[in-house]
């Protein structure tokens, strides 16, 4: 395969730390949360840009996928929510839920788009069969 976009991040201090992009694109402090020893969970945490990266990424999969099959629907909004989860053997773990919301198509035409979008998003891609991915598709 070839590289058709990269960028580069780089982080001091951890969780509890700084993380900073190419360009200066990202410049932020990291805080640990509560749950992991922190005073509070009002901090920027890797968790935070892996749900917002996974987010962005499924939504522009499923807008693909939409062009692609020339259907009209409204706009859709996706919302990842990343959980840090405890093992039984003491190793922490992400799982993702997605929820997509898509407007103006019948429930069983907004979970097939869903479905191949999910086939195609690079997050899932990079994810599948290693954590858990619930996506609950919501239509009105």
């Amino acid at each position: 395969m070839k590289s058709i976009y990269s960028i580069a991040a780089t982080s001091t201090g951890g969780r509890n730390g700084h993380v900073t992009t190419d360009h200066q694109l990202i410049d932020a402090d990291l805080g640990l949360p509560r749950a992991l020893g922190g005073i509070d969970d009002l901090h920027l945490t890797p968790e935070a840009f892996f749900a917002a990266g996974y987010a962005s990424c499924f939504d522009n999969a499923l807008m693909h996928v939409i062009r692609l099959e020339r259907i009209k629907t409204g706009p859709a909004v996706v919302s990842a929510k990343v959980d840090l989860l405890l093992s039984d053997i003491n190793r922490l773990q992400i799982a993702v839920e997605l929820k997509v919301e898509l407007p103006g198509i019948d429930y069983a035409g907004a979970k097939d788009l869903v479905a191949k979008a999910h086939e195609i998003c690079p997050y899932s891609n990079a994810v599948r069969g290693n954590i858990e991915v619930k996506i609950i598709v919501i239509n009105s």
